[in-house]
């Protein structure tokens, strides 16, 4: 049995590299590199593809269109530097690194330039919701990034590199757009908008570089060597700093926005099961991580019946059981003198919508009392013929009677009609009468042709 379970454990061993093993269709070492050196440089047709698709970007930030975003971000070259600095530090090469790290500045340069010109002639400055997603980075991002530059990564990897991933990738990390966000802080002088959106930026694009050093060293690619040992010791000397430089600061980014994501969930939770009472609801909730020594806070405004002292001590007696030992409860609510009846404001916006429908439809009676349609007269026309065989062609309009002094009247039927035979007897007063029936118009002018 000893034996059966040991092959059968080397059977799904087998099993499982083989469905996750990365060797096959693998490119060669030579192969990947040279492609992402290439995606690295900047000059010529990327240039100018990174200009314009930073102005696509403004611009869908400007009109808050998701689709321009998208499409501006499958055209953005922005992806190469990145991985180039990831593969660099994964295969010990310095001068692909320098040359990378320049390229990236460059691509910075241009792109916050771009943006901040067209920001600046903009007719549109209003603050769009695209605008604001892209100054607050979250822990959503990082990973976001961390798994996008896997998938990314994994795919230069590959003899064919015509898939869907490249640009997958580049529409889920949304590197370009907060370089525009930052952009737009600078053209209109927000600063917050600069500091936000390069924050965003600078995480994104360090653990893009991260994941491609994870995988290019899960690939095992051969280090450069180097046959000068004192350049060699200078080498590896300078990429450590920068490594320490780069990735140090953006793990205690990452730790303080994960705690800053847990603390806020933890807040989420402690309002919704806590503060559900039958006569008071919370309109609105605020939860702020506290930073440099300072203490966690959660911020509610009530409305309804007030709570007592002894309820809310009670709330604050529970922040610990939702990992908030730390954190100040501060509760805002009417006092009892202005208490809200909630019923009654309930019954106050009834009355006022039931007014509101009534003038609307009081206003469409008038309406449809002053508007000019056009009378069925082919329909008439064949009717008439029918009862009055001297009737030979008649005409009808439908008008307002204004008086003098331009105040409007009563609608008017003209009828004009053309006898066969003028000399023979014509009832004007049946037909007068019928026309008023028919068309529904009280006041009927019958003129007869002679």
């Amino acid at each position: 049995m000893k034996r059966s379970f040991a092959a059968w454990i080397g059977d799904l061993r087998s099993f499982l590299r083989g469905r996750f093993s990365l060797d096959e269709d693998k490119a060669q070492c030579d192969e990947v590199v040279a492609s992402v050196s290439k995606g690295v440089e900047f000059r010529g047709v990327n240039l100018w593809v990174l200009i314009f698709a930073t102005m696509i970007a403004s611009l869908g930030l400007n009109i808050d269109s998701a689709a321009v975003i998208i499409g501006a971000m499958l055209v953005s070259p922005i992806m190469g530097p990145i991985m180039g600095v990831g593969l660099a530090l994964g295969i010990n090469d310095f001068d692909l690194l320098k040359m990378s790290l320049r390229n990236l500045m460059l691509m910075f340069i241009v792109a916050i330039v771009t943006s901040t010109v067209y920001f600046f002639l903009s007719p549109l400055s209003s603050n769009s919701s695209e605008l604001l997603a892209r100054t607050t980075p979250t822990t959503y991002d990082v990973l976001i990034a961390l798994f996008g530059g896997l998938a990314g990564m994994v795919a230069q990897t590959r003899q064919d590199r015509t898939s869907t991933v490249i640009p997958g990738v580049a529409i889920a990390t949304a590197l370009i757009p907060p370089l525009c966000t930052a952009g737009f802080g600078i053209a209109t002088g927000q600063l917050r908008f600069f500091l936000g959106a390069f924050y965003l930026f600078f995480i994104n694009s360090v653990f893009i570089a991260l994941a491609t050093y994870v995988v290019v060293r899960f690939l095992r690619y051969p280090k450069k060597s180097f046959i000068d040992p004192k350049r060699e010791r200078y080498v590896k000397r300078s990429m450590l700093l920068i490594t320490l430089v780069t990735f140090v600061p953006s793990v205690f980014i990452g730790v303080r926005m994960v705690q800053v994501s847990l603390f806020e969930a933890s807040a989420d939770r402690f309002v919704e099961r806590v503060f559900q009472f039958p006569h008071t609801r919370v309109i609105e909730s605020t939860s702020h991580y506290g930073r440099r020594g300072e203490s966690s806070r959660i911020e509610l405004l009530l409305v309804g019946e007030p709570l007592g002292d002894e309820v809310i001590g009670n709330a604050r007696a529970q922040l610990s059981g939702y990992g908030l030992e730390k954190t100040e409860l501060i509760v805002r609510q009417a006092a009892s003198s202005d208490k809200i009846d909630v019923a009654s404001l309930q019954q106050s916006y009834a009355e006022l919508l039931d007014e509101k429908n009534k003038r609307i439809e009081r206003m469409n009676g008038l309406l449809s009392r002053y508007k000019v349609t056009n009378v069925e007269v082919e329909d008439i026309s064949r009717e008439v013929g029918t009862m009055m065989p001297n009737v030979r062609a008649i005409s009808l309009t439908k008008g307002i009677t204004f008086d003098v002094d331009g105040t409007p009247g009563d609608t008017t039927l003209v009828c004009v009609v053309t006898p066969v035979d003028p000399r023979r007897p014509f009832d004007r007063e049946t037909l007068s009468r019928w026309l008023r029936i028919r068309t529904k118009v009280d006041n009927v002018k019958l003129f007869v042709e002679p």
